[in-house]
C-alpha cells in the first residue's frame, strides 16, 4: 500500500509564494515507477487538476490556470514530490491534494490515480 502525506500549506498574501511537499511511504520511487500529481479543491467546487509529473521527472503537465506560475518537481531519492507556487492569486485558495499511480505514464485525469493524500490547505489573501 502507498501512503501520501502533504505538507507546506498555509496562509499567504496574493503575489506571494509557497512550496508544497508530498512524501510517499510504502513504495520507493527509485525502484517502483510512480506517476504523481497535484489536484486542488475549493469550497463548493469540483476537484481540479493542477500539475503532474512522470516517474522520472522527464515529463510535466500543468493546468492552464497555473502555467508559468507553478512548478512541479520530484526527488526520487527522498521519495518526495514538490509544487512550487509563485505569484499566488486569491483564486488559488483550495485544499491541495497529491495523488499517485504505479505507472510509467501519468495524465491529468483523476481517474488515472490510485493513491491520494489527505490534503493541505492553501489560503491566499488579497
Amino acid at each position: 500500500q502507498v501512503q501520501l502525506v502533504e505538507s507546506g500549506g498555509g496562509l499567504v498574501q496574493a503575489g506571494g509564494s509557497l512550496r508544497l511537499s508530498c512524501t510517499a511511504s510504502g513504495r520507493t520511487f527509485s525502484t517502483d515507477p510512480m506517476g504523481l500529481g497535484w489536484f486542488r479543491q475549493a469550497p463548493g467546487k469540483k476537484r481540479a487538476f493542477v500539475a503532474a509529473i512522470n516517474y522520472s521527472g522527464s515529463a510535466t503537465y500543468y493546468a492552464d490556470s497555473v502555467k508559468g506560475r507553478f512548478t512541479i518537481s520530484r526527488d526520487n531519492d527522498k521519495n518526495t514530490m514538490y509544487l512550487q507556487m509563485n505569484s499566488l492569486k486569491t483564486e488559488d485558495t483550495a485544499t491541495y491534494v497529491c495523488a499517485g499511480v504505479l505507472s510509467t505514464l501519468v495524465t491529468g485525469d483523476e481517474l488515472g490515480f490510485d493513491y491520494w493524500g489527505q490534503g493541505t490547505q492553501v489560503t491566499v489573501s488579497s
